[in-house]
């Protein structure tokens, strides 16, 4: 108990003195359990009770028994909008303006949520509830996602009692790196034996669920449960895309047309909707050769066969809820974080870190590739024009504040609360709605000190009052956006919006022009009315400034690569030299040493017991997506292969088997026209090749870190092994990496530098 709080009698002998005991603290009667969902990159047409044909039994179902939101909002980005859900903020009051991964120096965008702004875990808690995490987080900086990081800004850190999920905005999903409350753990089990994180997410969900119930039956819980999917890669067990084969054949314009009609009856929008033009750099479906329509249909049906896996498993969690008599006493709240994404490009992708790294993926490379598509060797996105169908009848995308951005699904389920199960609701809602919504469920207030940390105030209002009354009066009047520079104000169903296309350079974003929209007639965006208002317009932009300056969305940078963000200091300093130990925990690439187009130096200290047994992982770093592998071949015969993001593979690769006992194994990176490595045993140059390509931004996008003495998960070299591949016949002493400097060009100065260091 606090000092100060004890009221009973302190006496020099217990005869007396009178203890006393705080009431634990309790939840109101009647508290219901919260599941929030939190569904990725899925745009406003892509669950079957949203218009969509794709197959959401356990969504529609949800529906049909509770409420379809027609009119709910996001931030456009995922990060952002996940701030706003837990924190009842919006984005730029809580320092996340962008994806964490993207963070610049300013309050608004360094994606450090300060502690004013609580999460709803750390509220419930403090009323009596359970508070669980699952899933995606990407709320915590970059560089602090590592073992050696202060974890205030972890899940636990920010009110969830147990935690198990994945940190970045993406991960593979047959081999995604994975951290248990405090510490990184690897997936259970293998791809060949059937893995899929979709699955494992619900079981750790309904695990943590379970262990509650065995110790409590009646106290309520949060449960925080976002999914990898449908974010890229759009990875799937086959037999789910399987039931997808051939059903996209009519195209994105039809499909369009269809989605819309569907929507319309369903009465999701009203008749008088129009739908939004096609863009013009997104090709008519018609214009396609026969094998451009056969790769697009392909990824299109491994993003459906992903969404139907995905409605399955949740299907798993409410089949649980309702078998322990909970289903009733829960309210579900499903929603996505902003709309369909184009990042797979005008012909799809094979790999997204490929545009990190200025690579493009061709119609041709994918179809002679086709059938790996969905699986476990391919990052895979879907072309541009999937994405404007997923978000019809809306303009445009994820990452911009038109509509197709920032109108996205919303079902709510609460058989105790909801009175009309199937219902629409069009009043305006936003993320930042959600956790004063929860709060006022409850019947408890947002908290004014947290941990001793006075809070800022919610800046959402509860919808609550739209469960019981369709015609309730809608309650949030006044909404700004920002993303990358595009921006919006949405006021009382008027909604003025500028778009600032993406830039690396100086381009003058004070200079792009402002659009308006009645969206009572128009939900669609199709009629620009700025020339007809010119007074509303300049009003809204007026108030647009006004709430900028208030939530601290300034200044404005459409640059996603900008020296604010390229400039950043690291948490931890750089170095010349990093040494590690096998068998350890994976290292982040964000503070693994940046050996990319630099001088480098990879050692590695072994003993050998059993030559002719000796093979494995000397150090590893990255994924079959992209990344690179230094080890043994059976026989011990050293390799080094470079895999650059699943497009190019460079290889060096010694015939010189090793003999017993110790020895200083190396690979050497110089660049040059062209680049080249070596591999070196004990001082000697074994083998060289040219390297004629290298990753110059990223190795991979999904977690896969650095480690000695095995592979975390499907490696760069996947075609020479399997992981974990750990080091046999002998053993690895030690690794270490040196870094650029004239002593690493000079090959005997760098072999006898590493010899008198180790």
């Amino acid at each position: 108990m606090e000092p100060g709080e004890f009221r009973g009698r302190i006496g020099r002998y217990h005869w007396e003195s009178e203890p006393w005991w705080p009431e634990p603290v309790r939840p109101p009667e009647g508290a219901p359990n919260v599941l929030l969902v939190v569904l990725d990159d899925v745009g406003f047409a892509q669950l079957g009770c949203f218009g969509s044909d794709l197959e959401t039994p356990t969504l529609d179902r949800l529906a049909a028994g509770g409420l379809r939101y027609a009119n709910f909002h996001t931030t456009a980005l995922c990060s952002p909008t996940r701030a706003c859900l837990l924190t009842g903020r919006n984005h730029h009051s809580c320092g996340m303006g962008r994806i964490t991964d993207l963070a610049t120096g300013f309050p608004g965008y360094d994606a450090r949520i300060p502690r004013s702004c609580g999460f709803l875990p750390r509220m419930l808690t403090e009323a009596g509830y359970a508070a669980y995490g699952v899933g995606k987080w990407h709320l915590t900086p970059e560089d602090e996602t590592h073992l050696g990081a202060r974890r205030d800004r972890w899940p636990l850190g920010r009110g969830f009692e147990r935690y198990y999920g994945f940190f970045g905005g993406e991960t593979h999903q047959f081999a995604p790196a994975l951290f248990h409350d405090n510490h990184l753990v690897p997936p259970p089990r293998t791809p060949e034996e059937g893995y899929h994180l979709t699955e494992d997410l619900v079981d750790h969900a309904i695990e943590f669920l379970t262990d509650l119930r065995h110790v409590d039956p009646d106290k309520p819980w949060f449960c925080y449960l976002a999914t990898g999917a449908c974010h890229s890669p759009h990875q799937a067990p086959p037999a789910w895309i399987e039931r997808y084969r051939g059903r996209f054949s009519q195209g994105w314009d039809r499909w369009r047309e269809q989605t819309l009609a569907r929507q319309k009856a369903m009465g999701l929008l009203p008749e008088h909707t129009e739908l939004s033009p096609r863009p013009e750099w997104v090709p008519a479906w018609d214009s396609l050769s026969a094998d451009e329509r056969r790769v697009f249909e392909r990824y299109m049906e491994c993003f459906a066969g992903y969404l139907s896996h995905t409605d399955a498993e949740l299907g798993r969690l409410v089949d649980w809820l309702a078998e322990t008599d909970q289903l009733d006493h829960t309210m579900i709240v499903v929603v996505s974080d902003n709309g369909a994404s184009s990042e797979g490009g005008p012909n799809g992708s094979l790999n997204d870190v490929r545009t990190w790294n200025g690579i493009g993926t061709t119609v041709q490379e994918a179809l002679e590739r086709i059938d790996e598509i969905g699986g476990p060797r391919i990052h895979n996105n879907y072309p541009w024009g999937w994405t404007v169908a997923g978000n019809t009848p809306f303009r445009r995308w994820k990452r911009e504040t038109h509509e197709g951005g920032v109108a996205d699904p919303m079902i709510v389920h609460w058989p105790a609360g909801i009175t009309d199960g199937g219902g629409i609701r069009h009043q305006y809602v936003h993320a930042i709605d959600v956790t004063p919504t929860v709060l006022d469920v409850i019947g408890i207030d947002a908290p004014t000190e947290l941990d001793g940390v006075g809070q800022r105030p919610l800046e959402g209002v509860s919808f609550a009052e739209t469960f019981t009354d369709p015609d309730a009066p809608e309650r949030h009047h006044t909404q700004y956006y920002e993303m990358f520079g595009c921006r919006a104000l949405y006021q009382d169903g008027w909604k003025a919006v500028a778009y600032a296309e993406i830039q690396f350079d100086e381009a003058r974003i004070d200079q792009v022009p402002w659009e308006l929209y009645d969206l009572r007639a128009d939900p669609s965006e199709c009629h620009d009315l700025a020339d007809a208002e010119p007074d509303r317009l300049a009003r809204m932009v007026a108030r647009w400034w006004e709430e900028a300056e208030r939530y601290g969305v300034l200044p404005l940078d459409n640059r996603p690569f900008s020296d604010f963000v390229l400039g950043r200091p690291a948490d931890v300093p750089p170095r010349r030299r990093y040494e590690f130990w096998p068998d350890r925990a994976p290292v982040p690439e964000e503070v693994a040493p940046n050996v990319r187009q630099r001088p480098h130096l990879v050692t590695a200290r072994v003993v050998l017991d059993d030559p002719e047994a000796a093979e494995g992982v000397l150090v590893v770093q990255g994924s079959v997506l992209g990344g690179w592998s230094f080890h043994l071949r059976r026989g011990g015969r050293l390799s080094y292969v470079h895999n650059l993001a699943g497009w190019w593979e460079g290889r060096v690769d010694a015939e010189v088997a090793l003999e017993a006992g110790e020895h200083l194994l190396g690979f050497r990176y110089q660049p040059g026209s062209p680049a080249s490595g070596s591999l070196l045993v004990d001082g000697g140059v074994v083998a060289e090749a040219p390297l004629t390509r290298a990753t110059w931004s990223r190795f991979s996008l999904t977690g896969a870190g650095l480690t000695v003495g095995y592979a975390a998960t499907i490696p760069p070299a996947d075609r020479d092994y399997r992981a974990p591949f750990r080091f046999s016949g002998g053993r690895v002493l030690r690794a270490w990496i040196d870094l650029g400097g004239e002593d690493v060009t000079d090959p005997e100065a760098v072999v006898e530098d590493a010899f008198s260091r180790q």
